[in-house]
């Protein structure tokens, strides 16, 4: 029920955050146009850019509801992991039209309607930060969820950054700084997107993830009653938010052996975040020096 619950939230921070930044392009992109504001109009293009991440973040979402069928055995789950990495990429390809941008302008500063600039950059504080807020939450524990919270917090972050240009800016008529800002920003936005393509690589490539403590499972497993040895242990997320484990035990008896994994299944549930555990059971002892174990 709290997952189902979880998943309604999500939904509709998803709805809210695609109509409000929808709307603030279109009139972004009137205004650029009826003011013959070039950047403005640029800057609209980026919002557009924003939009289909939240699209592709929220696409994941509804796709890893799907139940699994012949083909797809786990559903479409790791949809969210994918769309992590394309969301995380997203973002370098912005930071570097970020910098390109400023590079230019720092060689050749030039007036800006500082007042035009500063309306429209405030209220793309509003809206980004708005819509930052609405996956705070969830992107704690969802890495497809913390793309689409990365993505309107840099928006919120470059907005932020404009206004106080402006106004410096309005006092001084230091043009040169506006892309120094820039680039500041873009800097910040790389560190933290970095975190998000590192964590969405490792995903995707099935590594084990960060909230997980693989040496505690196997510290666990051995230490069982009747259990020998642990082999062939495998972890991995099968999605942003569910983690699969696969284990061969070894055990000195099979008597009451259903009763021992239903045990086992329910306190590593308990114990450790994982959602989907297959446990082989083996009668005897296992070589170590001729057995894959991920120890």
């Amino acid at each position: 029920m709290a997952h189902t619950h979880q998943i309604k939230q999500q939904t509709s921070a998803f709805k809210i955050g695609v109509l409000l930044n929808s709307i603030f392009i279109v009139l972004e992109a009137g205004y650029g146009l009826s003011s013959n504001s070039l950047a403005l109009v640029a800057d609209a293009g980026h919002n557009l850019s924003d939009v289909l991440g939240l699209l592709i973040s929220w696409l994941a979402l509804w796709l890893g509801q799907k139940s699994a069928n012949d083909k797809y055995t786990y559903g479409y789950k790791s949809s969210s992991i994918l769309a992590a990495l394309f969301n995380a990429v997203f973002l370098l390809v912005a930071i570097g039209a970020i910098s390109i941008e400023a590079i230019q302008r720092l060689s050749n500063p030039g007036p800006v309607a500082e007042w035009d600039v500063i309306i429209v950059a405030a209220i793309g504080i509003l809206v980004n930060g708005f819509t930052a807020l609405l996956f705070m939450k969830g992107q704690k524990h969802d890495l497809n969820i913390k793309g689409a919270f990365m993505h309107m917090a840099a928006d919120a972050g470059v907005s932020v950054g404009v206004v106080l240009a402006g106004f410096i800016i309005l006092q001084t008529g230091w043009y040169w700084l506006d892309p120094i800002i820039s680039l500041i920003i873009a800097v910040i936005i790389l560190i933290g997107t970095w975190g998000l393509l590192r964590d969405a690589m490792n995903y995707s490539l099935e590594a084990v993830p960060n909230n997980v403590d693989q040496t505690a499972i196997y510290d666990y497993l051995v230490s069982q009653p009747t259990v020998n040895s642990v082999h062939d242990l495998h972890i991995w997320g099968m999605s942003t938010t569910e983690t699969a484990m696969t284990v061969h035990l070894c055990r000195s008896t099979l008597t009451d052996n259903n009763a021992f994994l239903e045990r086992l299944n329910k306190d590593l549930s308990a114990h450790f975040p994982l959602t989907h555990i297959t446990i082989q059971i083996e009668l005897g002892k296992v070589d170590y020096e001729t057995t894959d174990n991920s120890i």
